[in-house]
């Protein structure tokens, strides 16, 4: 992978795009026709229970088709980057909880070897005293968490993050995971884009140097950091994908405080809400009771809360609304309960006449009053709920370590949100195609499962929270490249229904497809060729099979997923967040059924429906018995093509189960709860 390519190779570029381009259209074409078809003719209505979900998954393939289409339309392929800016100051940052010491000191002496100016700073999230002590040993910054953040919610690795920006001052930041051992012109070759000033992030890609040339557990990701970034970099929406990337401070920093103010305005806002309702409702019941005076106070301050918020959508600080509003609430219960004290005075002097100057009360001074307008029994009790739900806005976010979160923390891919956020306020990214670090997969099932499950969780929490075609700011095409990553997460239900479907016929001939014939074959034929001459062509020179068989043998860790995800952003439960583990030859030499059972079990029914298949056809007579549609020789033959695709595609599951790698020294990371 190189980014310093020639011109003729750009053209060469430009000419390949348009054949692309030639090509999606046809496919998405092709695939229109098919679904159009398939939902207007051939929907079996006896069994419509198993025809139905099969179109609609076939409908959530055509549509994942377009989102890749538009994905790689603009594809960018970028030359070197231009002269880095003179004089930029750099915080390298080295992200670490429990990795062993030894991994972490590579990484560390690497990255003080880049050739360009800078501090490098390991961010210890452990707070490990062997870690600290390599720290000085190497003459490298280190940085843990403050006393402030304890009993505070941790937020993993982006609170690590937040934690050492409020400690440091370079200009830009390199961020590295305590594997990914940077090359020394990492900085040289990356800092030039950001001579655009609106450039906020300059992502490399990951690759990892003890991955076989197989890639049994698919973890070097080709298709990408290639093709698919570099169409989101077309798009201006190349992703932050957490390490190899640099982003600038002041972007960040602009991004904590925008979301300060916002999360601020958003508590402000729901306060003088639900004290407007209070108060209507007071006003309402103090008609009926003939106060009078009281009343005309709480309607003082309803307007007063209707005039706050009028006042927020007109753009007026925040703070000054809040602070206006509260000194009204404040003179209001004063100045009632002054005069009612009044009134108890001058009965008080009146009885005093009464009794010939007997001296009844003293004078209550204005501190009294200021006392006595808080306490319970304060005839506008109402008027103090107010006054204390106004309070209650947490300026300083006092439950958080930190009130300003530059990098978000509302899902377990903060780069992912915080990217996307960062394009939402107009800034950019950059995608720069060439390795400049080298990191360690994992090398055994469990842990790429873990991983697999920790990014489809964290995607899943921002489109449930942030979806994007409706966060406001970003433009079409960026929505569309985020929702597309979002969208490929769902393929786990989609997946069970394909699965599913040919079992069904063969073993009981319920055909959810009304014709079998040639004019399926008609309209599946080209569109599942040029879909797949699509993916030749984008993905040319580079393996993307492995990736295109995890998207399907990975069903259950996709709808775990969103299930978990769901949970934790609608019912507050938390997710099980694992570090990653670096292992070097470790691994169990048992097979792990226990994590594999759903793909292994959808094996061995895809092959006993297929065995169970012909037998019928080919017994006389047996095939006419079934419970659904007697068994055709089309029927069954497209049936059994449909299941050894089926059956290669989860292979790649077993042979990641069975992959084991040479026993040598471990590097482990264990698991932290996130909340």
């Amino acid at each position: 992978m190189e980014s310093r390519g020639s011109e003729a190779a750009r053209q060469m570029s430009a000419g390949r795009l348009m054949v692309i381009r030639i090509v999606a259209a046809l496919s998405l074409a092709a695939g229109t026709a098919y679904l159009v078809w398939r939902w207007g003719w051939s929907l079996n209505p006896e069994y419509l229970w198993i025809a139905v979900p099969l179109v609609v998954a076939e409908t959530y393939a055509l549509i994942d088709g377009f989102l890749f289409a538009i994905t790689i339309w603009r594809m960018k392929v970028r030359g070197p980057a231009p002269a880095p800016p003179e004089g930029a100051t750099v915080d390298v940052f080295i992200t670490t909880y429990n990795e062993p010491v030894d991994l972490v000191a590579r990484t560390a002496q690497a990255a003080k070897a880049i050739d360009w100016s800078h501090k490098t700073w390991i961010l210890d999230d452990g707070a490990r005293p062997e870690v600290e002590a390599l720290a000085r040993e190497l003459e490298v910054g280190y940085i843990t968490r403050s006393a402030a953040w304890q009993g505070k919610s941790r937020h993993a690795k982006a609170g690590n993050l937040n934690n050492a920006l409020f400690q440091t001052d370079g200009e830009f930041l390199l961020i590295l995971d305590a594997d990914q051992i940077p090359e020394p012109e990492i900085l040289r070759r990356m800092l030039g884009w950001f001579d655009d000033p609106e450039v906020a992030l300059v992502q490399s890609p990951q690759w990892f140097s003890n991955v076989e040339e197989s890639d049994p557990l698919g973890s070097q990701a080709p298709l990408f950091y290639g093709p698919v970034q570099q169409g989101k970099d077309g798009w201006n929406a190349a992703f932050f994908c957490g390490s190899n990337a640099v982003l600038r401070r002041e972007a960040l920093m602009q991004l904590g405080i925008i979301g300060y103010v916002r999360e601020t305005e958003r508590t402000v806002r729901n306060a003088l809400k639900v004290s407007q309702q209070l108060l209507a409702k007071t006003e309402k019941s103090l008609a009926r009771s003939g106060e009078h005076t009281v009343k005309r106070a709480v309607g003082r301050l309803r307007r007063a809360a209707a005039k706050s918020l009028a006042r927020i959508d007109a753009g007026e600080p925040v703070q000054l609304v809040s602070w206006d509003f509260q000194r009204v609430v404040d003179d209001t219960s004063r100045d009632l309960v002054a005069s009612d004290l009044a009134a108890i005075q001058a009965d008080l002097i009146a009885l005093s006449e009464l009794r010939g100057g007997e001296q009844v009360a003293e004078a209550i001074d204005e501190e009294a009053v200021r006392e006595l307008a808080q306490l319970e029994w304060s005839p506008l009790a109402a008027v103090e709920r107010v006054s204390t739900l106004v309070r209650a806005v947490d300026v300083d976010r006092s439950s958080e370590a930190l009130p300003v979160m530059p990098v978000s923390s509302l899902s377990v891919t903060e780069d992912m949100e915080t990217c996307m956020l960062l394009h939402s306020h107009g800034w950019k990214s950059v995608y720069h195609h060439e390795i400049l670090a080298k990191g360690l997969a994992p090398e055994d099932l469990g842990t790429m499962l873990k991983q697999r499950l920790r990014w489809a969780q964290g995607t899943m929490q921002v489109l449930l929270t942030r979806n994007p075609l409706t966060l406001k700011g970003l433009q079409i095409g960026q929505r569309l490249s985020y929702f597309a990553t979002m969208w490929s997460y769902l393929t786990g239900f989609a997946a069970i229904i394909f699965l599913a479907a040919p079992i069904l016929y063969l073993t009981t001939g319920v055909m959810p497809v009304l014709a079998w014939g040639t004019t399926f074959l008609s309209f599946f034929i080209p569109y599942f060729l040029l879909n797949q001459l699509l993916f030749a062509l984008v993905g040319y020179g580079v393996k993307t099979w492995r990736g295109q068989q995890y998207t399907l043998a990975l069903f259950p860790v996709w709808i775990k997923a969103l299930v978990t995800a769901a949970n934790n952003v609608w019912f507050g439960r938390p997710l099980d967040f694992a570090v990653t583990e670096k292992r070097r030859g470790t691994g169990s030499s048992r097979f792990p059924f226990q994590l594999i059972w759903p793909q292994l079990a959808f094996m061995a029914a895809l092959a006993l429906a297929t065995v169970t298949g012909l037998s019928l056809l080919f017994i006389p007579g047996a095939a006419d018995n079934t419970l659904g549609e007697p068994l055709t020789p089309l029927g069954v033959g497209v049936n059994t093509a449909w299941v050894i695709y089926d059956l290669i595609v989860l292979s790649v599951i077993v042979r990641a189960a069975l992959y084991r790698v040479p026993e040598v020294e471990p590097i482990t990371g264990t698991e932290e709860k996130e909340h």
